[in-house]
């Protein structure tokens, strides 16, 4: 073999070998990749513009046929960042939640002026502590009814908590769990989520697959 075939060879196989060791791409369009503002936390067109009243906040969701939600981040908190470049890149996901949720993200450190349901005036990185949100991110879901708010704090009404990252399959099924009110009648989520994966198992899908993708592969 001369030594330009075999430099060719040598080049063939180096491009198929760097191919093969490549993350494959998630299959499907993504929404766009997210910027960061100046507080340093990852922003979405969608999130919910607010004054930070929570109380005409969630009536303002309820009329609008949806429920609200708090989302708590951070500043350099790396799955606050994997949500918003891996979650909200999924456009089925961004659909259903921007379809039956208000969603208004809250800053743990922040200085903004915020209504607690109770009426109590403070700040964010204040409010975080009256509700005990320890960690980011922190996603929190309330009542759709606002007769039942009284002068709770937003700590007592809340109806799920969920603390820390879920990949795409957990992360879709959270807000169709909530939206379905089902922790009412399942308050394990865990529990629901199985029973719900035993449904598409036995329409062919393959849930190990569904679990630890970084997609949201269900048609």
């Amino acid at each position: 073999m001369n030594k330009s075939k075999f430099i060719s060879l040598l080049v063939i196989l180096v491009f198929v070998l760097f191919t093969i060791t490549q993350p494959v791409e998630a299959k499907g369009k993504k929404m766009p990749k997210p910027v960061v503002n100046e507080d340093g936390l990852h922003e979405q067109k969608w999130f919910h513009d607010s004054f930070l009243d929570l109380k005409e906040d969630l009536e303002e969701a309820k009329a609008s046929g949806k429920r609200l939600v708090l989302i708590w981040e951070q500043k350099g908190c790396p799955y606050c960042k994997r949500t918003h470049e891996v979650n909200f890149r999924i456009p089925k996901i961004v659909k259903f939640i921007t379809d039956n949720f208000v969603v208004i993200q809250m800053n743990l450190w922040g200085d903004k002026e915020v209504t607690d349901f109770d009426g109590e005036v403070t700040i964010e990185k204040k409010l975080s502590q009256k509700w005990a949100v320890r960690f980011t991110p922190t996603i929190q879901f309330f009542p759709d009814d606002s007769k039942s708010i009284s002068k709770k704090s937003g700590n007592a009404l809340e109806v799920m908590r969920i603390p820390g990252y879920f990949k795409p399959f957990h992360f879709y099924f959270l807000f169709k769990y909530v939206k379905a009110k089902a922790y009412k009648t399942e308050p394990n989520f865990q529990r629901w989520l199985g029973l719900e994966g035993d449904k598409l198992a036995e329409k062919g899908y393959d849930i190990q697959k569904l679990l630890w993708a970084d997609d949201l592969l269900i048609d």
